[in-house]
């Protein structure tokens, strides 16, 4: 199939499915004349590469987790340690987060409380630390 039905089956952009291919994560399909000729196995990857980016992992972590599905015995293992990795980063990315939502909720809450146009973001944004 061509890559414009490859894009609409999987969700991913045309460009973004020829960026893939030149990183490695999805073979260059053989050609059929001028176009390209993706198979069922390509669609499969290019979802399975779309879910990882859902979920956070980056290109590298998804590489990782595709050379690592078709093996059998401890792939499990290997992806649960990768898997929880992840999970510690987001989890502290999300404590980062929170902290930034309090820190600006504080200062929009004294927006147009002070006198002579003062902004308490401007203000804190152009303190030095």
């Amino acid at each position: 199939m061509k890559i414009g039905a490859v894009s609409e089956l999987t969700g991913c952009n045309i460009e973004t499915i020829r960026y893939y291919e030149r990183i490695g994560l999805l073979a260059a399909p053989p050609r059929r004349g001028s176009y390209r000729d993706y198979g069922p196995s390509d669609v499969d990857r290019l979802r399975f590469v779309r879910r990882g980016r859902e979920l956070g992992f980056s290109l590298e972590e998804i590489g990782t987790l595709l050379d690592l599905a078709p093996q059998d015995g401890a792939t499990c293992e290997t992806v649960q340690t990768l898997a929880e990795q992840h999970l510690r980063n987001l989890r502290a990315k999300l404590a980062d987060l929170i902290k930034i939502e309090t820190a600006l909720a504080h200062l929009v809450a004294q927006c147009g409380t002070r006198p002579n146009n003062y902004c308490p973001v401007v203000e804190f944004l152009a303190r030095e630390f």
